[in-house]
């Protein structure tokens, strides 16, 4: 019953700015770090922004100083902020929840982020 659900996703020249949204459901969200990644074609998984549950954030080193990752726990959403968009941000976006401590992770479907001419 776990769901993660994207949106926000779309095509945007560089130098552009996008909103990701990840609205989860059917858990106890406030309880979870969340996290986005993305994957490129022909590229692994990468992690791009984390946030705790006490709101401490993390940033792959690619996209530090343009991305903002936040939550709202009163809505069970998490955001993700992108500025000064690059060709190179080009990627499936997708939401993560997890919670080490009992072995749970849950991924979205991805939303689809293009940045081109």
């Amino acid at each position: 019953q776990v769901q993660l659900v994207e949106s926000g996703g779309g095509l945007v020249q560089p130098g552009g700015s996008l909103r990701l949204s990840c609205a989860a459901s059917g858990m106890t969200f406030s309880r979870y770090a969340m996290a986005w990644a993305r994957q490129a074609p022909g590229k692994q998984r990468e992690l791009v922004a984390r946030i705790t549950s006490g709101g401490s954030t993390n940033y792959a080193d690619s996209v530090k100083g343009r991305f903002t990752i936040s939550r709202d726990n009163a809505k069970n959403t998490v955001y993700l902020q992108m500025n000064s968009l690059k060709p190179e941000d080009t990627a499936v976006y997708y939401c993560n929840a997890g919670d080490r401590s009992r072995g749970l992770d849950y991924w979205g479907q991805g939303t689809q982020v293009t940045v081109s001419s």
